[in-house]
């Protein structure tokens, strides 16, 4: 979705309030890692006893929300992008992160399930570790969709 563009295709922005392909994929990257770390979180926290009731319908939740581009939401400060980051390095921090949460999931044995966290975002309360893991690439797919619209905008350089 990202390789061979050219400067131009990675800087270029609709709109001054639109984010560029890059900057949706430095946001990608820096979420990933903060994702995982709900993961973490969540498996960091005891077992939920109240796991099941505080946790149903939000994994079709979230993959509803999330592939749904119609509905906008304002990424929080620490994972907007800032454009100081080379390609070079978001590209290469967003494999060495998607590796290791494959890993993670490969090798998991932990009840996911069974252990919490609750999101910042009030709409998404308390999500198991599994949701936290499933958000990962489900947002993924979210600016997937964005990077999408972008290459094919009007004004996309060729």
């Amino acid at each position: 979705m990202i390789d061979g563009l050219s400067d131009a295709q990675w800087t270029y922005k609709s709109s001054p309030d639109r984010w560029s392909v890059g900057e949706t994929a430095e946001h990608i990257m820096l979420a990933d890692a903060r994702l995982f770390g709900g993961v973490q979180r969540a498996l960091a926290s005891p077992a939920n006893p109240e796991w099941e009731s505080k946790t149903r319908g939000k994994s079709e939740f979230l993959e509803k929300a999330l592939l749904d581009r119609s509905h906008k939401a304002q990424a929080p400060e620490p994972i907007q992008p800032h454009a100081n980051i080379s390609r070079d390095e978001i590209i290469a921090r967003y494999k060495e992160d998607r590796e290791k949460v494959i890993q993670f999931i490969e090798e998991t044995d932990a009840p996911l399930k069974e252990h919490t966290a609750d999101h910042p975002f009030p709409i998404f309360g308390t999500l198991n570790a599994y949701q936290w893991t499933i958000y990962i690439p489900l947002h993924n797919l979210r600016h997937n969709q964005q990077i999408a619209e972008i290459k094919a905008s009007a004004g996309f350089p060729k």
